[in-house]
């Protein structure tokens, strides 16, 4: 695929590069938690900018209808990226209309648009080949070059993703070069030992990477509301924690394969226990219980690994020469249920390992609980799109920029 270095060297001055970035980003109300999407495209659209190209930065944002809706604006994501690149970034109010087109007409060589929302258009996300072609032509009137920069999005297949592509000379740009590169390391000639680090709520998410690593880490570490179906399979009691009963039947296939293929799982060995979810609002005290991960009550929930899973975890994760983290190891937006996720992340900083963290929750608890980026070998910004890309699966938006 066409590298971006290669786009700016065949020039791209006074023409309209339309950059898909992915801006999706979390907002309370109009104020942004979590800027490290918007800070991972910014070089690129600084890169074009300063090239004298007019730049056309389109995204999703949640989970609009197909209709606008002004709680899932990238207004705020706009403003956050002309701070970014200390210039005036221009915002159209829709995504092909009037304003849009505007917008783009009036930008002159260097300057920075923003339109709103793509899924405030149905065909966006649409299933229909047609629909989503036709939305695609109408995008494609914006811009002379196409720039795919949005790895969060990129095992979708969108009409700005997939579709857009095909209608102009597109390129990648170095965010999706750097998170393609980085995934490349954890699936060919991976240096050993290579442990994988999976968390979060549901099992059923990420089975199709437990499948397909199985045949590469020497060892898996489970963690988060995932870890009780396990414990499950194990045939624990798990009391009220999340639990996928469906999923336990190929939770003990898994357990059963790994064992013959000489990969190790690691389990929690103890959990925190309540007999409530904490309120993530107020953060009000919890109180939760260490309690044995065989000894979970029949009332209570599990919402985090204990001191000594931590402990053990941490263990694991000394000698790796290659780390994959996907997903937190319990409810770490509340302070009493955090230690675990940020015991496995203090594990990656010492450990002298290649460490990637997949995304999602993992990369958005890494900034929360204070950690420097830095420190890490890499944070991606595409959970669902990474954890697709370990699967073996062809990713829409890669395939749309190959040649």
């Amino acid at each position: 695929m066409k590298t971006i270095d290669e786009l700016l060297a065949e020039g791209v001055a006074g023409k309209r590069v339309f950059v898909r970035a992915d801006l999706n980003v979390p907002l309370d109300g109009t104020t942004i938690t979590d800027d490290g999407r918007i800070r991972a495209v910014r070089p690129t659209v600084a890169q074009l900018a300063a090239a004298g190209a007019r730049v056309v930065v389109a995204s999703h944002l949640g989970r609009p209808k197909g209709a606008p809706d002004p709680a899932f604006s990238l207004a705020p994501a706009a403003a956050r990226l002309g701070e970014l690149l200390g210039a005036e970034v221009a915002f159209a109010t829709d995504t092909v209309g009037e304003s849009a087109r505007a917008t783009v007409d009036a930008l002159a060589d260097g300057q920075v648009a923003v339109i709103e929302n793509l899924r405030f258009n149905v065909g966006e996300t649409s299933k229909d080949d047609a629909e989503r072609g036709a939305f695609a032509d109408q995008l494609a009137q914006l811009a002379d070059v196409y720039v795919g920069d949005g790895f969060g999005a990129v095992h979708r297949k969108h009409a700005s993703v997939f579709d857009l592509p095909a209608r102009l000379p597109h390129a990648a740009g170095g965010l999706i070069a750097t998170e393609v590169g980085v995934l490349k390391k954890l699936t060919e000639d991976v240096a050993r030992p290579y442990a994988v680090v999976l968390g979060g709520a549901k099992v059923s998410d990420k089975l199709g990477v437990i499948d397909h690593l199985l045949e590469k880490a020497d060892r898996i570490l489970i963690g988060g509301g995932m870890a009780y179906t396990f414990l499950k399979a194990k045939g624990l009691e798990v009391g009220t924690s999340l639990l996928q009963e469906d999923q336990v039947p190929a939770v003990r296939g898994y357990l059963k394969r790994a064992e013959e293929l000489g990969v190790e799982f690691v389990l929690p060995v103890d959990v925190l226990v309540a007999g409530e979810f904490p309120d993530l609002k107020t953060k009000a005290p919890a109180n939760p219980t260490t309690v044995a991960a065989d000894a979970i009550p029949a009332d209570q929930e599990g919402l985090d690994i204990g001191p000594e899973t931590r402990k053990l975890y941490a263990a694991k994760l000394a000698d790796a020469a290659t780390v994959f983290w996907n997903g937190p190891m319990g409810v770490f937006e509340h302070p009493d249920y955090a230690e675990g996720t940020k015991a496995v992340a203090q594990a990656l900083v010492d450990s002298p390992a290649f460490s990637v963290v997949g995304g999602g929750d993992s990369a958005a608890a890494v900034r929360i609980l204070g950690f420097d980026e830095n420190a890490f070998g890499h944070i991606s910004t595409g959970g669902g799109a990474s954890l697709e890309y370990l699967e073996g699966k062809t990713l829409p938006g890669l395939a749309a920029l190959e040649d």
